[in-house]
């Protein structure tokens, strides 16, 4: 049975304008993938906010949450069939950093998902296109349309494109790293205190904000870092202070490294 044609699908779906019908189609070309119906492209993109404002029911949520199943099941079987000699709590540990929202949002705007979002007005104001949460909903989103227009084939093979390079980068330690968190755990392991932040500076028009943090650890002050937003500054701040204290009391912070890492090996498996 054509999945078009399942139960799923019995609602009909916005009509393309004939400009956004042919950016969906040169966008797919990219992707490397082909839907028969490009108004389920379409609607993998389309933000619960577009649907408020316009007062019709048509939004990605769904298409999301089938994409995360779909998304979760490409993943396991990837980890499985790559790291044979983990158990089920490792493969588990390991699956929960390569589906997590920082590494799906990062892999939609390589795919330029950002570029195609269809939002509303507030949320567009708002900087919707940058939000990690609306780009990650929208990758699992184009997850679940692909799924349900050319079935779990097509979909497995596009998820391992990208999924099997971000399994690599995990197991060698070059996936995001929430530095203010390993920060917080050696402070407290090491110093019984907590990291302070202080905003030094700001500049810019409030669109082109740029902010710069210091963080102080136990009296030493580090940074500071930039960013466009306060918490990404106090991230590059608690890398650059991770950084240095590695040097000046390297065992016990790698051991908290260690820790956060527990599940991660330090290179592929041949």
């Amino acid at each position: 049975m054509e999945l078009l044609h399942s139960p799923f699908m019995r609602h009909g779906l916005p009509e393309l304008e004939a400009g956004r019908k042919k950016i969906l189609i040169a966008f797919q070309k990219t992707l490397l993938i082909r839907f028969k119906s490009l108004e389920l492209l379409n609607l993998a993109l389309m933000h619960r906010s577009i649907s408020n404002e316009a007062g019709h029911k048509f939004n990605n949520e769904r298409l999301e949450f089938l994409g995360d199943a779909i998304l979760g099941a490409v993943t396991a079987t990837l980890l499985y069939e790559k790291l044979a000699e983990k158990n089920e709590g490792e493969l588990a540990k390991i699956k929960s950093v390569v589906v997590s929202e920082d590494i799906l949002a990062g892999v939609a705007r390589e795919l330029q998902l950002d570029t195609l979002l269809v939002l509303g007005k507030g949320e567009e104001l708002s900087g919707g296109r940058t939000k990690k949460a609306i780009l990650a909903d929208a990758l699992e989103a184009l997850i679940g349309a692909l799924y349900l227009d050319s079935g779990y084939k097509a979909a497995y093979t596009f998820v391992s494109r990208f999924m099997d390079a971000e399994i690599n980068r995990v197991l060698n330690n070059r996936h995001y790293q929430d530095y203010k968190s390993l920060l917080q755990e050696f402070t407290q392991r090491s110093t019984r205190t907590y990291p302070i932040y202080r905003m030094s500076k700001r500049s810019g028009p409030e669109h082109e904000r740029l902010f710069w943090m210091e963080v102080t650890v136990n009296g030493k002050v580090f940074g500071p870092g930039t960013g466009r937003n306060k918490k990404s500054a106090e991230q590059e701040a608690a890398k650059l202070a991770c950084e240095a204290l590695i040097s000046t009391s390297p065992a016990e912070t790698t051991d908290t490294i260690k820790d956060q890492n527990r599940s991660l090996p330090e290179s592929v498996p041949d």
